[in-house]
């Protein structure tokens, strides 16, 4: 999830209380033009609707239509649903450029202050897990070496 739209807060409507489910695959979301400065090409859209806090973590589903955008990311680990495409990781904490392929299954950690280039071929969905508070400290092994 983009400090972009870690920054809006997505709604937290329809809240996911112990006992209950959602279906990822069919929930609607509500999808706005990516920001100028990060439209990378195709005029792509993104989606998102946050579905609770649980730990000291927030969580929901977040979407990309087809095409590429820049961002800076947030800390966060998320899991691919549907969809396909790329993501591109600048260099960071020591580790060199990295081209990660993301299809439905695809279970990925980014940390704060990544700096990637989306490219979406196929609409992508994601259920995402990022902290409410991003200031705690969290393992980032590698990363933060």
């Amino acid at each position: 999830m983009s400090q972009l739209i870690a920054s809006v807060n997505p709604p937290t409507d329809p809240t996911l209380p112990g006992g209950n489910k959602i279906d990822v695959a069919t929930l609607p979301l509500e999808h706005t033009p990516v920001a100028p400065a990060q439209n990378g090409g195709n005029s792509p859209t993104t989606g998102a609707i946050g579905l609770g806090v649980l730990a000291g973590t927030t969580f929901g589903v977040w979407e990309m239509s087809v095409g590429t955008m820049f961002d800076v990311e947030a800390e966060e680990i998320f899991i691919v649903t549907e969809g396909c495409g790329e993501v591109v990781i600048e260099p960071f904490g020591g580790l060199p450029e990295r081209h990660v392929d993301l299809f439905p299954g695809t279970l990925m950690r980014l940390s704060e202050g990544m700096t990637t280039t989306w490219t979406i071929s196929k609409t992508l969905r994601k259920v995402y897990v990022t902290p409410v508070n991003p200031t705690v400290e969290t393992s980032n092994d590698r990363q933060q070496q």
